[in-house]
């Protein structure tokens, strides 16, 4: 194998439309392809992979064209067919507009939730399925999360209510008149 293309294959591309609403605080390519090559290699994944950072919009076009689900989502995994899996293991789309609300939501920075949609991916595309398993993509997430050192992956967040806000009670209770506010089912 010629040794230009060899190199192309071991290399991710991290395409970022400009199109997101937070694109400015979108982290390098050199970091993320860093961490996708990382994670990649500890999924035991050996095609390239590449992943397109892209809007709430682009993506729920995405996801009514493909899984025919009319709505934005955070992270889209397409694995590329079994003749080129070796070459080309399958692309992965993710929307920085959603992933900002979720790291807002869970307290880290958009770079953190980045990585986690890359590494839940990452899993699809190795064959994995949350939705039909018996768990054992979820443990295989949270193995993968410890020795990369994220936080909280995808389908622990799933299962468990988003954090406290950090707000204190009194300031609440200021906000409100005073009258204690009844917790939503």
């Amino acid at each position: 194998m010629d040794r230009a293309l060899c190199c192309f294959i071991d290399t991710a591309m991290i395409i970022i439309e400009p199109s997101s609403t937070v694109q400015a605080e979108t982290p390098a390519k050199s970091t993320l392809t860093r961490f996708l090559n990382r994670a990649q290699k500890a999924v035991g994944l050996t095609g390239q992979v590449d992943v397109l950072l892209t809007s709430d919009a682009r993506i729920k076009t995405l996801n009514r064209n493909f899984r025919r689900k009319n709505k934005p989502t955070d992270v889209l995994s397409f694995p590329a067919p079994e003749e080129i899996f070796d070459e080309h293991a399958g692309d992965l789309a993710i929307s920085l507009d959603t992933a900002a609300r979720q790291a807002a939501a869970f307290g880290h920075t958009l770079a953190a939730e980045v990585r986690i949609l890359m590494l839940h991916g990452l899993l699809h595309l190795n064959g994995m399925d949350h939705e039909i398993d018996s768990g054992e993509m979820a443990a295989r997430e949270a193995e993968l999360r410890k020795e990369l050192r994220l936080t909280a992956t995808l389908i622990e967040r799933s299962t468990a209510k988003p954090p406290r806000s950090r707000v204190s009670k009194a300031a609440t209770a200021k906000r409100s008149g005073g009258a204690k506010t009844r917790r939503r089912p």
